[in-house]
């Protein structure tokens, strides 16, 4: 089966290319071809072409931001946010293959019919998000340069002070335009993900005149929405005119009806909006003042409960603004909230292996690097697999970074970078042991929750180099000489066998999980072996059953010819990837030359267990 894949997050950084990787490898697992496109920080990577939309028989749709979704009309399309795309990407390709997504309807035009399969608040936070993911590099780029600037002294900007310097005024100036722009950005891309090109005309508007009153980022949220949603309403209602006044209605009344009634009704919300934002930024001043303990739990919290999301954004934007008004102390607690959860899976790795996989603890130690630079996403993978443990420790662990950093009076005059920009820190070696503080503390915790992984208990190895146990091969489970010679009829005393030995609870419920596996592909891969597997709720333990056929087996074979040796798997429910990893070791042990005619010379049922789980 061919698939397609388009994977998108706010930040295009961590989530983006994680579930690029997830959908490739659930593919791999399920023996179906996949392309991702992928919208990241740097833009469209992997584009999908015209020639790959037409020939795919499923899209599956990994974002948290917008895309174009028109060019998919006509096409089964399943449409999930871009954590799923990491957590569940097996699951959206079984959908897939099961032919259990819906053919995506509508018209042509980009951006204006959101898909009916979700909620209201779904489609906010994208709409949202899109602003934030535009705005952020502007931020970013903006508060390093600024921050880039105080190199040469604190007030290197001011002609008056004793530390100017022409070349950092300059640096300052240009950092101050792109900052300059943030509010503006984050309305214009919000109106456009949900009023498409009208939306963001009328939204990079009512965005500068947010930025021009002062009211600020709630006021550039405000003009995002309204723009996207009267530009909305306008097209649609415009689409009743003439197709002859398509160009009048495109480049004269809709920018006028859009742009005029976005700039009347923001001029009479800003006020509102402007005292409002203000209220916010005071109550947070009073909180830092006051209660440093209480502001550093709060920050904490928001940073480590969905890590990149829109609860962490909210604090990381509320510090840029106070950044802006030169409040270096609250972006501090930020910053040291949002590296920490990472580094908590980091040092768990280092202290204690057995708590992890091979590959997630490759994984882990790969956080390192992201916690160093400021990228909190690293964390989620970790968090997916457990969160109601999880989650808690790093809000906890976050906390105490935020905490430690407040008490500390430690100031970071720049809004992203991590240990990038320890040399514009008021205080470095403070600020990192704060947040080695409470990443060790979150790493202690987090080894004392987790068991011991399961490939170390049971003595399971990775896909890449499991063996077969010797309890998954029994003699009772193995014929030398299979009765039928049809692929049902061969499948039906297999399945017999195992519900003989009572590896089954229920015969009929497992063959119908290894039927339906048949429907997709044969598992018949040629060279004279077939490897039927299912897994199901009747499977008592896991077992490999073998059936040697003296007159071959009509199998429906890739290379058309019968089938000598049939393997069939049989794993329960509970046994997570079990079945695949079997699968795995399995096919490759059977595809080693010779080897099915060393199993053809097996006269006893213990040679036939010996040579396959021979290393």
């Amino acid at each position: 089966m061919n698939l397609l894949g388009v994977t998108g997050c706010p930040t295009g950084i961590a989530h983006t290319f994680m579930a690029e990787k997830a959908l490739k490898e659930a593919a791999g697992k399920l023996g179906c071809q996949i392309k991702v496109e992928t919208n990241g920080a740097i833009g469209v990577e992997n584009a999908l072409t015209e020639a790959d939309i037409k020939s795919a028989d499923a899209i599956i749709v990994a974002s948290d931001k917008s895309v174009d979704l028109e060019r998919f009309n006509g096409k089964p399309v399943l449409e999930v946010s871009v954590g799923d795309g990491v957590s569940k990407a097996e699951e959206l390709v079984k959908a897939c293959l099961d032919g259990k997504v819906p053919v995506r309807r509508g018209t042509a035009i980009h951006n204006l019919a959101p898909s009916q399969n979700e909620n209201t608040a779904r489609q906010i936070y994208k709409h949202l998000m899109n602003g934030v993911s535009h705005m952020l590099p502007l931020v970013v780029a903006g508060g390093v340069l600024t921050a880039v600037s105080f190199l040469w002294g604190i007030y290197s900007f001011d002609p008056k002070s004793e530390q100017y310097n022409a070349v950092a005024a300059m640096i300052k100036s240009v950092g101050g335009y792109s900052m300059g722009l943030m509010v503006t950005v984050l309305s214009g891309f919000i109106a456009q993900s949900i009023g498409g090109r009208p939306g963001l005309l009328a939204g990079l508007v009512g965005g500068a005149i947010a930025a021009g009153t002062d009211a600020g980022f709630l006021g550039g949220i405000v003009a995002g929405f309204l723009s996207g949603y009267l530009s909305q309403g306008v097209v649609s209602f415009l689409r009743r005119l003439p197709r002859q006044l398509e160009g009048l209605k495109s480049i004269f009344i809709v920018p006028i009806v859009t742009i005029g009634g976005v700039g009347i009704l923001m001029m009479l919300f800003a006020q509102p909006c402007a005292a409002l934002n203000q209220w916010m930024m005071a109550a947070l001043s009073k909180i830092q003042n006051t209660s440093p303990v209480l502001l550093g739990i709060v920050i904490g919290c928001m940073c480590g409960f969905d890590m990149g999301g829109p609860v962490n954004k909210a604090a990381y934007v509320t510090g840029t603004v106070l950044l802006g008004q030169g409040n270096y102390y609250f972006m501090a607690g930020v910053s040291a909230a949002c590296i920490t959860p990472p580094l908590v899976l980091a040092i768990a790795a280092t202290l204690k292996k057995n708590r992890f996989s091979e590959e997630d603890r490759t994984a882990a130690l790969v956080n390192y690097v992201l916690g160093f630079t400021h990228i909190t996403e690293g964390a989620i993978p970790f968090a997916a697999k457990n969160p109601l443990k999880v989650i808690p420790i790093l809000m906890l662990s976050s906390s105490i970074s935020a905490v430690s950093t407040y008490l500390m009076k430690i100031e970071v005059p720049a809004p992203h970078g991590g240990f990038l920009i320890l040399g514009l820190v008021n205080k470095p070696a403070a600020w990192v042991l704060c947040i080695l503080l409470g990443s060790f503390i979150g790493a202690v915790l987090y080894i004392f929750v987790t068991p011991i992984a399961k490939k170390d208990r049971a003595g399971w190895k990775a896909a890449s180099d499991f063996c077969l146990p010797d309890s998954l091969l029994k003699e009772e489970t193995i014929c030398l000489s299979l009765v039928n010679t049809g692929k049902e009829e061969v499948i039906d005393e297999m399945v017999a066998m195992l519900y003989a030995d009572g590896v089954l609870q229920e015969a009929e419920a497992f063959k119908k999980e290894i039927m339906k596996r048949e429907e997709i592909s044969s598992t018949a891969f040629g060279s004279g072996i077939a490897i039927p597997h299912g897994k199901s709720l009747s499977v008592r333990v896991p077992r490999v059953a073998v059936g040697i056929s003296k007159n071959g087996v009509s199998f429906d074979s890739s290379d058309g010819e019968p089938v000598y040796a049939v393997f069939m798997i049989a794993v329960g429910e509970k046994e997570d990837d079990v079945h695949l990893k079997l699968l795995s070791a399995l096919s490759k042990k059977l595809m080693e030359p010779g080897f099915l005619s060393r199993l053809k010379e097996c006269t006893q049922k213990d040679q036939i267990i010996q040579l396959i789980t021979e290393e």
